[in-house]
């Protein structure tokens, strides 16, 4: 309840701070007014005449812009008036000085429109980028529910390392759910070769740890390609899952990825453990150790939620890591789509809203 009510507080301040900036502008020029009619001659308001225009440009169109400017050289022009029918070269200063800033104040106007246009392109860009590369997995795959979710730790952003994707195939429905080190471009284009090498494989392979053998090739191919041109961020972490057509079961193979979790339709959650620790793909070099693949009760019902450590590393205030199994036992979902809703907003709560890694979200149920 106190992470609760502190989302709204802080949802409360903002939409204050966003009311007084947005009526700062109109605050400055009856300051001034103010300021000038009530002081003895030889006061001037100038300053807060001038801040008038330069509080719009950051916030308002160019034409709200140069309002402000106009209103507060009317401001000046109004109240001397009020007093004396001619100007002296101090009001004539006041009004040059305020116009001046007006016009600086729409060079950056267009300065900061023009960044917010850039910036609304590269989001658009990445976003198309992300979607192309890690796209949405149908609803309903080989007869099995699924449902995906990808939460980026900063807001607006859509290029990431996380990666998933899900397959029917002629040995079952195979998953993939993976975590490439860094972030930005490089990313991404390890993410790209670990689902099209899992595209591929999953169709031809007869076993999981056949097809992480091609993902590893893939990402040594890749990374050989790539050395003296770019950065190619060759280390992955990644769980393969197969769930074969006629079995009530889940095979798991995991190369150094969080363990998947099995919900049963009892409220019933266990990991599914490697039997034998494997390095992440992309670290052949550095030893080999055989691919094992390992067993799982998979009745009706029940929910297979595959997930990276945005979610498993989820710290709150305290640096208390966010535990799924502890948190969904003994609960049921109607379908995985509100479990990874469910999910998705509980981390955002325990952090606070200050998650600090990308977290995708997997959940394949058998009906």
């Amino acid at each position: 309840m106190g992470q609760r009510g502190g989302r709204h507080r802080n949802g409360a301040d903002t939409t204050r701070t966003r009311a007084f900036l947005r009526l700062l502008p109109a605050l400055l020029i009856i300051g001034g007014a103010a300021y000038e009619y009530f002081t003895p001659s030889g006061f001037s308001g100038a300053p807060l005449f001038s801040a008038a225009p330069l509080a719009a440009a950051p916030f308002f169109s160019l034409g709200s812009t140069i309002l402000a400017g106009v209103c507060s050289i009317g401001a000046i022009v109004a109240v001397h008036l009020r007093f004396s029918h001619a100007f002296h070269s101090d009001n004539i200063t006041e009004m040059v000085t305020v116009a001046t800033v007006c016009v600086l104040a729409c060079f950056i106007n267009r300065i900061v429109r023009r960044s917010d246009e850039q910036l609304a392109s590269a989001r658009q860009i990445a976003e198309a980028a992300q979607f192309a590369v890690l796209p949405e997995p149908a609803g309903r795959i080989g007869g099995l529910n699924v449902a995906a979710r990808y939460e980026a730790a900063q807001a607006g952003a859509f290029i990431g390392g996380d990666l998933y994707a899900v397959q029917d195939t002629p040995h079952g429905v195979r998953v993939v759910v993976g975590d490439v080190r860094g972030k930005g471009m490089g990313a991404v284009a390890a993410v790209a070769v670990v689902i099209g090498a899992f595209r591929e494989a999953a169709e031809q392979e007869g076993s999981l740890e056949a097809v992480a053998q091609r993902l590893e090739r893939a990402l040594a191919r890749e990374g050989t390609r790539r050395r003296g041109i770019d950065d190619f961020e060759g280390f992955t972490t990644a769980v393969l899952a197969e769930i074969p057509h006629g079995f009530d079961l889940v095979r798991v193979l995991n190369r150094g990825h969080p363990e998947p979790i099995v919900l049963l339709d009892d409220g019933t959650v266990s990991m599914v453990r490697p039997e034998e620790a494997a390095l992440p793909l992309g670290m052949g070099e550095l030893g080999a150790w055989p691919d094992r693949a390992t067993e799982a009760p998979f009745p009706a019902g029940a929910t297979l939620l595959l997930y990276t450590d945005g979610l498993s590393e989820a710290r709150d205030a305290q640096g208390a890591f966010y535990d799924p199994v502890a948190r969904l036992s003994g609960r049921l979902f109607p379908g995985p789509d509100e479990l990874l809703a469910a999910l998705a907003e509980e981390v955002r709560l325990h952090t606070g809203g200050g998650a600090t890694d990308d977290m995708a979200l997997l959940a394949v149920r058998r009906p």
